[in-house]
């Protein structure tokens, strides 16, 4: 299947990307994106959550009453769970929320997101470009240029570019990454997919294995 190579003015170029069908032409799993998904916020949490339980607060272990004769139920110690400034039940502890996916797996997940974006024509490939210096405004008119103002965007570049990355960094709505950052979450999370001409083969070459 073949794609329009576009320039940074959104005009063609006259020469196309072959898209391998192995990777952006299969019937997506659902089931997987959504267990990478689900690993990759899990790995977003730092687990770090803790409250006291019975045996940690500070206070007396005195028997804080007598067993009988109060009317009440009996109490051992103030520092109950069923007091104001007990122990809490079964309280949170710190913990990795991490699990694993296997590779198979992982690279289902992206081919099955890359496919669906195709399908829905989220996908552009514009010819390499760089900037000479960090420019905001420059990236604007990229943006607008390929008609993706105003729409969340994932640019996909081949190897780390300093300047187009500072380029886009304080806008909201976009985000530039390497092809060895690409995950499931930033495909799903954008409504428009850019890859630059020179980060496809590595793309399909990794997702191909």
């Amino acid at each position: 299947m073949e794609v329009v190579v576009l320039n940074i003015k959104g005009q063609e170029t006259g020469r196309t990307v072959s898209l391998d069908e192995a990777v952006f032409g299969i019937e997506p799993s659902t089931h997987t994106v959504y267990l990478e998904v689900k690993q990759y916020l899990a790995a977003q949490r730092q687990g770090t959550h803790k409250a006291k339980e019975r045996a940690e607060i500070a206070g007396s272990t005195r028997k804080i009453k007598k067993q009988k004769g109060t009317g009440t139920a009996r109490a051992g110690s103030i520092k109950s769970p069923v007091f104001r400034g007990g122990g809490r039940v079964f309280g949170p502890r710190p913990r990795n929320y991490s699990f694993k996916i296997n590779k198979t797996q992982k690279r289902l997940a992206k081919k099955s997101v890359l496919s669906q974006k195709l399908a829905e024509n989220e996908i552009k490939v514009v010819e390499n470009f760089t900037f000479e210096a960090p420019r905001t405004k420059e990236f604007i008119s990229l943006l607008t240029n390929l008609g993706l103002d105003n729409k969340k965007t994932l640019f996909v570049l081949g190897e780390a570019n300093n300047n187009v990355y500072l380029s886009s960094r304080n806008l909201q709505k976009t985000k530039v990454v390497t092809t060895s950052e690409l995950n499931v979450y930033d495909l799903i999370n954008a409504s428009q997919i850019v890859f630059l001409e020179g980060s496809l083969a590595t793309v399909q070459e990794n997702l191909s294995k």
